[in-house]
Protein backbone atom coordinates (compact mmCIF):
# COMPACT_ATOMS: atom_id res chain seq x y z
CA UNK A 1 0.00 0.00 0.00
CA UNK A 2 1.09 3.59 -0.61
CA UNK A 3 0.64 7.12 0.71
CA UNK A 4 -0.77 10.15 -1.08
CA UNK A 5 1.33 13.18 -0.22
CA UNK A 6 -0.21 16.58 -0.98
CA UNK A 7 2.20 19.46 -1.63
CA UNK A 8 0.83 23.01 -1.64
CA UNK A 9 1.95 25.86 -3.85
CA UNK A 10 3.99 27.50 -1.08
CA UNK A 11 5.65 24.23 -0.05
CA UNK A 12 8.06 23.79 -2.93
CA UNK A 13 10.87 22.36 -0.79
CA UNK A 14 12.47 18.93 -1.24
CA UNK A 15 12.94 18.65 2.55
CA UNK A 16 9.24 19.25 3.25
CA UNK A 17 8.01 17.28 6.28
CA UNK A 18 5.30 15.55 4.23
CA UNK A 19 7.99 14.14 1.91
CA UNK A 20 10.39 13.14 4.69
CA UNK A 21 9.67 9.40 4.59
CA UNK A 22 8.27 9.12 1.08
CA UNK A 23 8.62 5.72 -0.57
CA UNK A 24 9.38 6.20 -4.26
CA UNK A 25 8.21 2.67 -5.03
CA UNK A 26 4.59 3.14 -3.96
CA UNK A 27 3.80 6.70 -2.85
CA UNK A 28 2.21 9.42 -5.02
CA UNK A 29 2.84 13.15 -4.68
CA UNK A 30 -0.17 15.32 -5.54
CA UNK A 31 0.31 18.92 -6.67
CA UNK A 32 -2.75 20.74 -8.00
CA UNK A 33 -3.52 24.12 -9.51
CA UNK A 34 -7.06 24.80 -8.27
CA UNK A 35 -9.41 27.69 -8.80
CA UNK A 36 -10.40 27.87 -5.14
CA UNK A 37 -6.87 28.80 -4.05
CA UNK A 38 -6.42 31.28 -6.89
CA UNK A 39 -9.68 33.10 -6.19
CA UNK A 40 -10.48 33.05 -2.46
CA UNK A 41 -9.04 36.52 -2.89
CA UNK A 42 -8.50 37.80 -6.42
CA UNK A 43 -4.74 37.34 -6.45
CA UNK A 44 -2.48 39.42 -8.70
CA UNK A 45 -2.15 37.75 -12.09
CA UNK A 46 1.64 37.71 -11.77
CA UNK A 47 1.40 36.05 -8.36
CA UNK A 48 -0.78 33.23 -9.71
CA UNK A 49 1.46 32.77 -12.74
CA UNK A 50 4.60 32.69 -10.60
CA UNK A 51 3.22 30.04 -8.26
CA UNK A 52 1.75 27.81 -10.98
CA UNK A 53 4.98 27.95 -12.97
CA UNK A 54 7.10 27.25 -9.89
CA UNK A 55 4.80 24.35 -8.98
CA UNK A 56 5.20 22.84 -12.45
CA UNK A 57 8.98 23.14 -12.31
CA UNK A 58 9.03 21.61 -8.83
CA UNK A 59 6.95 18.69 -10.07
CA UNK A 60 9.50 18.16 -12.86
CA UNK A 61 12.31 18.13 -10.29
CA UNK A 62 10.51 15.55 -8.16
CA UNK A 63 9.83 13.36 -11.18
CA UNK A 64 13.48 13.55 -12.20
CA UNK A 65 14.38 12.44 -8.66
CA UNK A 66 12.32 9.27 -9.04
CA UNK A 67 9.05 10.25 -7.36
CA UNK A 68 5.64 9.52 -8.85
CA UNK A 69 3.92 12.87 -9.23
CA UNK A 70 0.27 13.43 -10.00
CA UNK A 71 0.14 16.99 -11.30
CA UNK A 72 -3.23 18.61 -11.99
CA UNK A 73 -3.15 21.65 -14.26
CA UNK A 74 -5.78 24.35 -13.97
CA UNK A 75 -7.11 23.62 -17.45
CA UNK A 76 -7.38 19.87 -16.90
CA UNK A 77 -11.00 19.14 -17.96
CA UNK A 78 -11.44 16.95 -14.88
CA UNK A 79 -10.00 19.50 -12.44
CA UNK A 80 -12.33 19.57 -9.43
CA UNK A 81 -11.45 23.12 -8.43
CA UNK A 82 -10.40 22.53 -4.80
CA UNK A 83 -7.59 20.78 -2.98
CA UNK A 84 -9.88 18.51 -1.02
CA UNK A 85 -11.77 17.43 -4.13
CA UNK A 86 -8.51 16.71 -5.95
CA UNK A 87 -7.24 14.66 -3.01
CA UNK A 88 -10.50 12.70 -3.06
CA UNK A 89 -10.21 12.13 -6.81
CA UNK A 90 -6.62 10.91 -6.49
CA UNK A 91 -7.61 8.46 -3.74
CA UNK A 92 -10.40 7.17 -5.94
CA UNK A 93 -8.44 6.91 -9.19
CA UNK A 94 -5.03 5.69 -7.97
CA UNK A 95 -5.16 2.15 -6.57
CA UNK A 96 -3.37 1.15 -3.37
CA UNK A 97 -3.33 4.49 -1.50
CA UNK A 98 -4.37 4.08 2.12
CA UNK A 99 -3.17 7.31 3.76
CA UNK A 100 -2.92 11.05 3.07
CA UNK A 101 0.00 13.07 4.47
CA UNK A 102 0.13 16.87 4.36
CA UNK A 103 2.46 19.49 5.78
CA UNK A 104 0.25 21.96 7.63
CA UNK A 105 -0.68 24.97 5.51
CA UNK A 106 0.36 28.48 6.44
CA UNK A 107 -3.15 29.94 6.53
CA UNK A 108 -5.79 29.52 9.22
CA UNK A 109 -8.73 29.06 6.81
CA UNK A 110 -7.03 26.17 5.03
CA UNK A 111 -5.87 24.45 8.21
CA UNK A 112 -9.41 24.59 9.59
CA UNK A 113 -10.65 22.91 6.43
CA UNK A 114 -7.93 20.26 6.39
CA UNK A 115 -8.55 19.31 10.00
CA UNK A 116 -11.96 18.03 8.83
CA UNK A 117 -10.62 15.96 5.94
CA UNK A 118 -10.16 12.88 8.10
CA UNK A 119 -13.93 12.59 8.43
CA UNK A 120 -14.61 13.48 4.80
CA UNK A 121 -12.07 11.30 2.98
CA UNK A 122 -11.88 7.51 2.94
CA UNK A 123 -8.35 7.27 4.42
CA UNK A 124 -6.59 8.58 7.55
CA UNK A 125 -5.17 12.09 7.17
CA UNK A 126 -1.90 13.06 8.88
CA UNK A 127 -1.10 16.76 9.26
CA UNK A 128 2.59 17.39 9.98
CA UNK A 129 4.25 20.51 11.33
CA UNK A 130 6.04 22.73 8.84
CA UNK A 131 9.66 22.29 9.87
CA UNK A 132 11.07 24.81 7.38
CA UNK A 133 10.85 27.60 9.95
CA UNK A 134 13.56 28.31 12.51
CA UNK A 135 11.26 28.67 15.50
CA UNK A 136 8.58 25.98 16.03
CA UNK A 137 5.20 27.40 17.02
CA UNK A 138 5.39 25.67 20.40
CA UNK A 139 8.67 27.48 21.05
CA UNK A 140 7.14 30.83 20.14
CA UNK A 141 4.18 30.15 22.43
CA UNK A 142 6.59 29.39 25.27
CA UNK A 143 8.47 32.66 24.61
CA UNK A 144 5.22 34.65 24.53
CA UNK A 145 3.67 33.10 27.64
CA UNK A 146 3.35 35.57 30.51
CA UNK A 147 4.72 38.54 28.56
CA UNK A 148 2.68 41.76 28.64
CA UNK A 149 4.31 42.96 25.44
CA UNK A 150 5.41 40.77 22.53
CA UNK A 151 8.14 42.94 21.06
CA UNK A 152 10.00 41.63 18.06
CA UNK A 153 13.36 42.97 19.21
CA UNK A 154 13.52 40.68 22.24
CA UNK A 155 12.32 37.68 20.26
CA UNK A 156 14.94 38.45 17.60
CA UNK A 157 17.72 38.36 20.17
CA UNK A 158 16.64 34.90 21.28
CA UNK A 159 16.69 33.65 17.67
CA UNK A 160 20.17 35.15 17.20
CA UNK A 161 21.32 33.16 20.22
CA UNK A 162 19.58 30.02 18.97
CA UNK A 163 21.11 30.17 15.49
CA UNK A 164 24.45 31.72 16.43
CA UNK A 165 24.09 34.20 13.58
CA UNK A 166 26.28 37.27 14.05
CA UNK A 167 27.12 36.18 17.57
CA UNK A 168 30.36 36.15 19.53
CA UNK A 169 29.58 33.78 22.32
CA UNK A 170 26.44 35.10 23.98
CA UNK A 171 26.95 38.66 22.72
CA UNK A 172 26.20 40.23 19.33
CA UNK A 173 29.02 40.86 16.91
CA UNK A 174 29.98 44.52 16.96
CA UNK A 175 28.47 45.03 20.39
CA UNK A 176 24.98 45.92 19.14
CA UNK A 177 21.94 43.79 18.43
CA UNK A 178 20.34 46.19 15.98
CA UNK A 179 21.84 48.64 13.48
CA UNK A 180 18.54 50.07 12.27
CA UNK A 181 19.59 53.60 13.18
CA UNK A 182 22.31 53.40 10.50
CA UNK A 183 19.90 52.16 7.84
CA UNK A 184 17.78 55.23 7.15
CA UNK A 185 19.67 57.20 4.53
CA UNK A 186 17.95 58.96 1.67
CA UNK A 187 19.24 58.07 -1.79
CA UNK A 188 21.47 60.85 -3.17
CA UNK A 189 20.38 62.15 -6.56
CA UNK A 190 23.72 61.27 -8.09
CA UNK A 191 23.67 57.66 -6.89
CA UNK A 192 22.63 54.91 -9.30
CA UNK A 193 20.91 51.79 -8.05
CA UNK A 194 22.57 48.44 -8.84
CA UNK A 195 21.55 46.28 -11.82
CA UNK A 196 19.22 43.43 -10.90
CA UNK A 197 18.92 39.75 -11.68
CA UNK A 198 15.51 39.71 -13.43
CA UNK A 199 15.21 36.48 -15.43
CA UNK A 200 13.15 36.16 -18.56
CA UNK A 201 10.22 33.77 -18.54
CA UNK A 202 11.03 30.33 -19.94
CA UNK A 203 8.66 28.41 -22.24
CA UNK A 204 6.86 26.70 -19.35
CA UNK A 205 6.32 30.01 -17.59
CA UNK A 206 5.07 31.60 -20.83
CA UNK A 207 2.49 28.84 -21.14
CA UNK A 208 1.32 29.50 -17.60
CA UNK A 209 1.16 33.26 -18.23
CA UNK A 210 -1.11 32.63 -21.22
CA UNK A 211 -3.32 30.38 -19.11
CA UNK A 212 -3.59 32.98 -16.33
CA UNK A 213 -4.38 35.74 -18.83
CA UNK A 214 -7.20 33.59 -20.22
CA UNK A 215 -8.67 32.33 -16.93
CA UNK A 216 -8.22 35.38 -14.68
CA UNK A 217 -8.58 38.40 -17.00
CA UNK A 218 -10.29 40.56 -14.37
CA UNK A 219 -7.74 40.01 -11.61
CA UNK A 220 -5.53 42.88 -10.51
CA UNK A 221 -2.10 43.42 -12.02
CA UNK A 222 0.07 42.97 -15.09
CA UNK A 223 1.75 39.81 -16.31
CA UNK A 224 4.41 41.75 -18.20
CA UNK A 225 7.20 42.48 -17.67
CA UNK A 226 8.21 39.18 -16.11
CA UNK A 227 10.64 39.52 -13.18
CA UNK A 228 10.67 36.26 -11.18
CA UNK A 229 12.63 33.04 -11.48
CA UNK A 230 10.36 29.98 -11.35
CA UNK A 231 12.95 27.25 -10.77
CA UNK A 232 15.08 26.43 -7.75
CA UNK A 233 18.22 27.07 -9.81
CA UNK A 234 16.87 30.46 -10.84
CA UNK A 235 16.00 31.36 -7.25
CA UNK A 236 19.51 30.37 -6.17
CA UNK A 237 21.00 32.52 -8.93
CA UNK A 238 18.91 35.47 -7.71
CA UNK A 239 20.13 34.80 -4.16
CA UNK A 240 23.77 34.64 -5.21
CA UNK A 241 23.51 37.83 -7.25
CA UNK A 242 21.96 39.73 -4.34
CA UNK A 243 24.50 38.54 -1.80
CA UNK A 244 27.52 39.21 -4.02
CA UNK A 245 26.47 42.42 -5.74
CA UNK A 246 23.74 44.19 -3.76
CA UNK A 247 23.87 43.23 -0.08
CA UNK A 248 26.72 45.65 0.80
CA UNK A 249 24.45 48.63 0.09
CA UNK A 250 21.30 47.17 1.59
CA UNK A 251 21.82 48.58 5.07
CA UNK A 252 22.32 52.24 4.24
CA UNK A 253 19.50 52.51 1.71
CA UNK A 254 16.91 49.98 2.84
CA UNK A 255 14.37 52.64 3.86
CA UNK A 256 14.90 54.90 0.84
CA UNK A 257 12.39 55.33 -2.01
CA UNK A 258 12.82 56.85 -5.45
CA UNK A 259 10.71 57.37 -8.55
CA UNK A 260 11.21 54.73 -11.19
CA UNK A 261 13.29 52.60 -8.80
CA UNK A 262 11.17 49.66 -7.64
CA UNK A 263 14.04 47.47 -6.41
CA UNK A 264 16.58 49.77 -4.77
CA UNK A 265 18.93 47.50 -2.72
CA UNK A 266 16.23 45.07 -1.64
CA UNK A 267 16.81 41.37 -2.11
CA UNK A 268 13.55 40.35 -3.89
CA UNK A 269 14.12 36.97 -2.21
CA UNK A 270 10.97 36.88 -0.06
CA UNK A 271 8.95 35.58 -3.00
CA UNK A 272 11.30 32.57 -3.22
CA UNK A 273 11.70 32.02 0.53
CA UNK A 274 7.97 32.16 1.22
CA UNK A 275 7.10 29.55 -1.41
CA UNK A 276 9.92 27.21 -0.44
CA UNK A 277 12.40 27.63 -3.29
CA UNK A 278 15.01 29.02 -0.87
CA UNK A 279 15.83 28.00 2.68
CA UNK A 280 15.71 31.05 4.99
CA UNK A 281 18.44 29.95 7.38
CA UNK A 282 20.76 29.07 4.50
CA UNK A 283 20.22 32.53 3.00
CA UNK A 284 21.10 34.13 6.35
CA UNK A 285 24.26 32.06 6.76
CA UNK A 286 25.39 33.06 3.29
CA UNK A 287 24.84 36.72 4.15
CA UNK A 288 26.75 36.29 7.41
CA UNK A 289 29.65 34.77 5.46
CA UNK A 290 29.90 37.97 3.41
CA UNK A 291 30.42 40.00 6.58
CA UNK A 292 32.95 37.55 7.94
CA UNK A 293 34.85 37.73 4.64
CA UNK A 294 34.85 41.54 4.78
CA UNK A 295 32.72 41.93 1.66
CA UNK A 296 29.62 43.43 3.32
CA UNK A 297 29.30 45.81 6.30
CA UNK A 298 27.72 44.70 9.54
CA UNK A 299 24.79 47.13 9.38
CA UNK A 300 23.76 45.69 6.00
CA UNK A 301 24.08 42.06 7.00
CA UNK A 302 22.42 42.51 10.38
CA UNK A 303 19.51 44.44 8.86
CA UNK A 304 18.97 41.78 6.21
CA UNK A 305 19.19 38.88 8.66
CA UNK A 306 16.82 40.63 11.06
CA UNK A 307 14.11 40.76 8.42
CA UNK A 308 14.27 36.98 8.04
CA UNK A 309 15.00 35.48 11.46
CA UNK A 310 13.42 38.38 13.29
CA UNK A 311 10.38 39.76 11.51
CA UNK A 312 9.49 36.73 9.38
CA UNK A 313 9.60 34.27 12.27
CA UNK A 314 7.99 36.74 14.65
CA UNK A 315 4.94 37.55 12.52
CA UNK A 316 4.33 33.85 11.91
CA UNK A 317 4.35 33.28 15.65
CA UNK A 318 1.95 36.18 16.25
CA UNK A 319 -0.39 34.91 13.52
CA UNK A 320 -0.78 31.39 14.91
CA UNK A 321 -0.79 32.58 18.53
CA UNK A 322 -3.64 35.06 18.05
CA UNK A 323 -5.79 33.71 15.22
CA UNK A 324 -8.67 33.69 14.46
CA UNK A 325 -9.70 36.62 16.67
CA UNK A 326 -6.67 38.65 15.58
CA UNK A 327 -8.11 39.25 12.12
CA UNK A 328 -11.30 40.67 13.62
CA UNK A 329 -9.62 43.34 15.73
CA UNK A 330 -10.29 46.97 14.79
CA UNK A 331 -8.92 48.95 17.70
CA UNK A 332 -9.15 52.34 15.98
CA UNK A 333 -12.69 51.82 14.67
CA UNK A 334 -11.72 52.22 11.02
CA UNK A 335 -14.51 51.46 8.53
CA UNK A 336 -13.91 53.40 5.32
CA UNK A 337 -13.86 51.36 2.09
CA UNK A 338 -10.74 51.11 -0.04
CA UNK A 339 -10.59 54.04 -2.51
CA UNK A 340 -10.61 53.18 -6.21
CA UNK A 341 -7.04 54.41 -6.68
CA UNK A 342 -5.73 51.43 -4.68
CA UNK A 343 -6.73 49.42 -7.77
CA UNK A 344 -5.98 51.90 -10.53
CA UNK A 345 -3.04 53.89 -9.17
CA UNK A 346 -4.72 57.00 -10.57
CA UNK A 347 -4.27 59.71 -7.95
CA UNK A 348 -2.47 63.08 -7.95
CA UNK A 349 -0.55 61.96 -4.85
CA UNK A 350 2.77 61.09 -6.46
CA UNK A 351 3.91 58.73 -3.71
CA UNK A 352 0.69 56.71 -3.83
CA UNK A 353 0.60 56.63 -7.62
CA UNK A 354 4.23 55.50 -7.77
CA UNK A 355 3.83 52.73 -5.19
CA UNK A 356 0.49 51.40 -6.44
CA UNK A 357 1.61 51.59 -10.08
CA UNK A 358 4.73 49.62 -9.20
CA UNK A 359 2.63 47.09 -7.28
CA UNK A 360 0.31 46.65 -10.25
CA UNK A 361 3.23 46.18 -12.63
CA UNK A 362 5.49 43.91 -10.58
CA UNK A 363 3.39 42.41 -7.71
CA UNK A 364 6.13 43.90 -5.53
CA UNK A 365 6.89 46.91 -3.34
CA UNK A 366 9.48 47.06 -0.59
CA UNK A 367 8.64 47.24 3.10
CA UNK A 368 8.81 51.04 3.49
CA UNK A 369 6.53 51.57 0.50
CA UNK A 370 4.07 49.09 2.00
CA UNK A 371 4.27 50.46 5.55
CA UNK A 372 4.81 54.19 5.12
CA UNK A 373 3.02 54.94 1.84
CA UNK A 374 0.00 52.71 1.17
CA UNK A 375 -0.23 51.50 4.77
CA UNK A 376 0.24 54.97 6.25
CA UNK A 377 -2.49 56.40 4.04
CA UNK A 378 -4.85 53.56 5.01
CA UNK A 379 -4.18 54.25 8.69
CA UNK A 380 -4.70 58.02 8.41
CA UNK A 381 -7.82 57.72 6.25
CA UNK A 382 -9.44 55.15 8.52
CA UNK A 383 -9.71 52.41 5.92
CA UNK A 384 -11.33 49.13 6.92
CA UNK A 385 -8.69 46.69 8.19
CA UNK A 386 -10.48 43.77 6.52
CA UNK A 387 -10.39 45.47 3.12
CA UNK A 388 -6.79 46.63 3.54
CA UNK A 389 -5.66 43.18 4.64
CA UNK A 390 -7.32 41.59 1.61
CA UNK A 391 -5.64 44.12 -0.69
CA UNK A 392 -2.16 43.39 0.67
CA UNK A 393 -2.78 39.66 0.52
CA UNK A 394 -3.76 39.67 -3.12
CA UNK A 395 -1.46 42.28 -4.68
CA UNK A 396 1.98 40.99 -3.59
CA UNK A 397 3.65 37.85 -4.92
CA UNK A 398 5.27 37.10 -1.54
CA UNK A 399 2.05 37.52 0.47
CA UNK A 400 0.50 34.66 2.41
CA UNK A 401 -1.87 35.40 5.26
CA UNK A 402 0.51 34.22 8.00
CA UNK A 403 3.06 36.86 6.99
CA UNK A 404 0.77 39.51 5.50
CA UNK A 405 -1.88 39.83 8.19
CA UNK A 406 0.28 40.69 11.23
CA UNK A 407 2.40 43.10 9.20
CA UNK A 408 -0.67 44.89 7.84
CA UNK A 409 -3.05 44.58 10.77
CA UNK A 410 -0.50 45.22 13.49
CA UNK A 411 2.23 47.35 11.97
CA UNK A 412 0.51 49.39 9.26
CA UNK A 413 -2.97 49.80 10.74
CA UNK A 414 -2.42 49.51 14.50
CA UNK A 415 -5.68 47.55 14.47
CA UNK A 416 -4.39 45.20 17.18
CA UNK A 417 -4.23 47.98 19.78
CA UNK A 418 -0.45 47.88 20.01
CA UNK A 419 0.15 44.16 20.40
CA UNK A 420 2.95 44.32 17.82
CA UNK A 421 3.92 47.99 17.71
CA UNK A 422 4.27 50.34 20.66
CA UNK A 423 3.02 53.24 18.53
CA UNK A 424 1.09 53.63 15.28
CA UNK A 425 3.32 54.01 12.22
CA UNK A 426 1.61 57.25 11.26
CA UNK A 427 3.59 59.93 9.47
CA UNK A 428 3.03 63.22 7.70
CA UNK A 429 4.35 64.15 4.30
CA UNK A 430 7.61 65.22 5.91
CA UNK A 431 8.70 61.59 6.38
CA UNK A 432 7.93 60.80 2.73
CA UNK A 433 9.85 63.88 1.60
CA UNK A 434 12.80 62.95 3.79
CA UNK A 435 13.06 59.36 2.56
CA UNK A 436 12.18 59.79 -1.13
CA UNK A 437 12.01 62.06 -4.15
CA UNK A 438 8.28 61.43 -4.57
CA UNK A 439 7.37 64.96 -3.49
CA UNK A 440 9.34 66.54 -6.33
CA UNK A 441 6.89 67.53 -9.03
CA UNK A 442 3.87 66.42 -7.01
CA UNK A 443 0.90 68.80 -7.37
CA UNK A 444 0.59 68.88 -3.60
CA UNK A 445 2.93 70.96 -1.44
CA UNK A 446 4.56 68.81 1.22
CA UNK A 447 5.48 71.91 3.22
CA UNK A 448 1.87 73.02 3.64
CA UNK A 449 -0.23 71.62 6.48
CA UNK A 450 -3.47 73.25 5.31
CA UNK A 451 -4.66 75.51 2.54
CA UNK A 452 -4.55 75.28 -1.23
CA UNK A 453 -2.56 72.28 -2.50
CA UNK A 454 -1.51 71.20 0.99
CA UNK A 455 -0.18 67.64 1.05
CA UNK A 456 -3.03 65.30 2.09
CA UNK A 457 -0.66 63.32 4.28
CA UNK A 458 -0.16 66.45 6.40
CA UNK A 459 -3.73 67.32 7.32
CA UNK A 460 -4.72 63.65 7.44
CA UNK A 461 -1.87 62.99 9.88
CA UNK A 462 -2.86 65.75 12.28
CA UNK A 463 -6.51 64.86 11.94
CA UNK A 464 -5.57 61.28 12.89
CA UNK A 465 -3.69 62.50 15.98
CA UNK A 466 -6.60 64.78 16.88
CA UNK A 467 -9.18 61.98 16.58
CA UNK A 468 -7.14 59.58 18.71
CA UNK A 469 -5.56 62.02 21.15
CA UNK A 470 -7.23 60.45 24.18
CA UNK A 471 -5.87 57.04 23.23
CA UNK A 472 -2.29 58.15 22.54
CA UNK A 473 -1.57 61.09 24.85
CA UNK A 474 -0.19 58.78 27.54
CA UNK A 475 1.84 56.71 25.08
CA UNK A 476 5.51 57.60 25.69
CA UNK A 477 6.24 57.52 21.95
CA UNK A 478 3.21 59.67 21.04
CA UNK A 479 3.11 62.11 23.95
CA UNK A 480 5.33 64.68 22.23
CA UNK A 481 3.16 64.59 19.11
CA UNK A 482 0.02 65.09 21.18
CA UNK A 483 1.63 68.06 22.92
CA UNK A 484 2.44 69.57 19.52
CA UNK A 485 -1.20 69.17 18.57
CA UNK A 486 -2.28 70.97 21.72
CA UNK A 487 -0.03 73.90 20.92
CA UNK A 488 -2.08 74.54 17.77
CA UNK A 489 -4.84 77.11 17.96
CA UNK A 490 -8.47 76.06 18.08
CA UNK A 491 -8.99 77.53 14.61
CA UNK A 492 -6.04 75.64 13.11
CA UNK A 493 -7.27 72.34 14.51
CA UNK A 494 -10.71 73.07 13.12
CA UNK A 495 -9.18 73.85 9.73
CA UNK A 496 -7.26 70.58 9.76
CA UNK A 497 -10.42 68.61 10.53
CA UNK A 498 -12.30 70.45 7.81
CA UNK A 499 -9.64 69.88 5.17
CA UNK A 500 -9.35 66.21 6.07
CA UNK A 501 -13.11 65.72 5.85
CA UNK A 502 -13.27 67.58 2.54
CA UNK A 503 -10.47 65.56 0.99
CA UNK A 504 -11.99 62.27 2.11
CA UNK A 505 -15.34 63.31 0.63
CA UNK A 506 -13.62 64.02 -2.67
CA UNK A 507 -12.35 60.44 -2.85
CA UNK A 508 -15.67 58.96 -1.77
CA UNK A 509 -14.95 58.39 1.92
CA UNK A 510 -16.46 59.54 5.20
CA UNK A 511 -14.67 61.22 8.04
CA UNK A 512 -13.47 58.37 10.31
Amino acid sequence: MGTLRLVLGDQLSPDLSSLRDADKSCDVILIAEVKEEATYVRHHKKKIAFLFAAMRHFAEDLTASGYTVRYICLDDPDNQGSLRAEAARALEEVPGLDRLVITKPGEWRLLQDMEQWGTLLPVPVELRDDTRFIVPLTEFEAWAKGRKQLRMEYFYREVRRKTGLLMEGDQPEGGQWNYDAENRKRLPKSMATPPRFLPEADALTRDVMALVAERFPDHFGDLEPWVFATTRAGAEAARDHFIAEILPGFGDWQDAMARGEPWMWHSLLSVYINCGLLDPLDVCRRAEAEWKAGRAPLNAVEGFIRQIIGWREYVRGIYWLKMPSYAEMNALGAHNPLPDFYWTGKTPMRCMAETIGQTKRYAYAHHIQRLMITGNFALLAGLSPAQVNEWYLLVYADAYEWVELPNTHGMALHADSGLMASKPYAASGNYISKMSDYCEGCPYDVKRRTGEKACPFNFLYWDFVDRHEARFKNNPRMAVICKSLNRMSVSERAEIRSEAAGFLREIGLNSP
